[in-house]
């Protein structure tokens, strides 16, 4: 039965009481409930800053069988210590937008384009079936004996890549690069290899060929490339998780965003990537839980094993019939403050949305992205507003508070789950006291929506690829 004015006019009178009367309330982080239901935090400004400075986590990652991760631009990553290269906030977003363009023109579907034959060094002449760069890296053993190499892992992608000596173009990393002729494992295929005639698939350019040698190669979103042999090599996650033959690209020209990484570990649903190469021992079954910029590391974890959460709970992952390699979700809701927001199930339903570990900001329908924006507004009308800044439009000068208090925000995902987003993906750090709602608007209602890793920080985001299922648990990482 619908609620009367009245009754709506008492809630929000209720509501904005709470919201004042926090403000007087403790300094420590605080979550507030209304009638049962958490509706708002209370944190402190300085818990919302990234931290400068690394706490080495405790957990014993290869005990689990998992692989530690971190943020390549996080205090414990070692790209961090060298702060000149660090990206400005307009480098991150605007890269960021890179790669969220080149998702929505790979899902147009566009054709294949093809690498000239007989070079190795040739750049493929526009986007291919790749969408970019990713954000967070763990370190995996190459070759034989082992090298460890630091890559960024990507649902997005496909094809593990690293770069190669001896290098016709390779940029800076921070470990020594692959050398594959002290490798006792390392294979390269011929061109008329079956693997050779199936790369369009994980790079969506046709191979190359030199010297009877597959040559892949891939151009990213942001104009990023790498271009090299397609080899086999043994690959080790773990001391007791290893495997002989696994298939990757042996870059010998890689330009780019890559700087520090050692190149790329594919992780989406094609044949090529370590989800599918790995299947026979994990079934196609992955974790991992993203930490924040302020906590030490997360985890990336091959098969079922045991989650920091005991609550997870799963949603539908359908397989797109003309884009076979993402993994698609359904959110059929959003809540702000504890209250549904007025969003036709269709807004969402129309363009689909995918989950991608290396879009950073959650890219949403206009329309939904509207009432999300309204609602947030409304609640933070207390605060000052200010300018919008890059793909943020709206943002708060919080100079002189210690507090805020934000609304708690949840999606809605088909199956009849809800998960909450974490204080960390509500409002984004940019600078001097000022914070942004972390999230934007497509330009088209046609364009698919994007769940970022912003929004996926401290879940425990559980992929069940052969069981076609994504689920969601809190408390991974904090």
């Amino acid at each position: 039965m619908a609620s009367s004015p009245i009754n709506v006019s008492i809630s929000l009178v209720l509501y904005a009481l709470l919201v004042s009367l926090s403000r007087f309330l403790s300094s420590s982080n605080k979550v507030f409930a209304f009638d049962g239901v958490q509706i708002f935090h209370t944190v402190q400004i300085s818990s919302l800053r990234p931290s400068s400075v690394c706490s080495p986590s405790t957990e014993d990652h290869s005990r689990r069988g998992s692989l530690k991760v971190v943020h390549r631009h996080g205090p414990c990553s070692e790209r961090n210590q060298d702060q000149a290269s660090a990206p400005t906030l307009t480098e991150i977003l605007s890269h960021d937008q890179s790669r969220v363009d080149s998702i929505q023109d790979r899902l147009n579907f566009n054709k294949a384009q093809k690498i000239s034959k007989g070079s190795r060094t040739t750049l493929p002449a526009k986007s291919g079936n790749s969408i970019g760069s990713a954000n967070y890296i763990v370190t995996v053993g190459l070759g034989t004996p082992a090298r460890g190499l630091s890559l960024m892992f990507d649902t997005g992608s496909g094809l593990t890549w690293t770069q190669c000596q001896k290098c016709v173009k390779c940029y800076k990393q921070k470990q020594p690069i692959f050398n594959p002729s002290v490798s006792k494992s390392y294979r390269n295929f011929p061109c008329n290899s079956t693997r050779c005639s199936q790369l369009t698939s994980a790079t969506g350019i046709s191979p190359g060929c030199a010297n009877s040698t597959c040559i892949y190669g891939i151009q990213y979103g942001d104009s990023s490339t790498s271009i090299g042999f397609l080899a086999s090599e043994k690959l080790t996650l773990t001391s007791s998780n290893v495997f002989p033959n696994f298939i990757f690209g042996c870059g010998k020209n890689n330009r780019g965003l890559f700087s520090g990484a050692a190149g790329l570990l594919g992780l989406d649903r094609d044949p090529f990537s370590v989800v599918s190469q790995t299947a026979s021992r994990y079934g196609k079954y992955f974790s991992y839980c993203l930490p924040t910029p302020s906590s030490s590391a997360g985890t990336l974890t091959f098969g079922k094993g045991v989650t920091n959460s005991s609550t997870v709970q799963f949603t539908p992952s359908p397989v797109h019939p003309k884009a076979r390699s993402f993994y698609f979700i359904n959110i059929i809701g959003i809540k702000v403050g504890g209250q549904n927001l007025s969003i036709p199930q269709s807004v969402f339903k129309t363009p689909g949305t995918i989950i991608d570990s290396g879009t950073v900001i959650t890219r949403l329908a206009p329309a939904a992205y509207a009432a999300l924006r309204t609602a947030f507004q409304q609640a933070l009308k207390n605060y000052t507003l200010i300018e919008g800044i890059s793909i943020f439009d709206t943002c708060y000068d919080f100079t002189g508070y210690d507090t805020v208090t934000i609304p708690r925000i949840n999606f809605l995902f088909a199956g009849n789950i809800e998960v909450p987003i974490d204080i960390s993906g509500i409002l984004y750090d940019v600078g001097l006291s000022r914070f942004c709602l972390a999230f934007a608007g497509n330009r088209d209602a046609s364009d698919v929506g994007i769940f970022g890793n912003v929004q996926q920080q401290t879940l425990d985001v559980v992929y069940d690829v052969a069981g076609g299922k994504i689920g969601f648990g809190t408390g991974g990482c904090s």
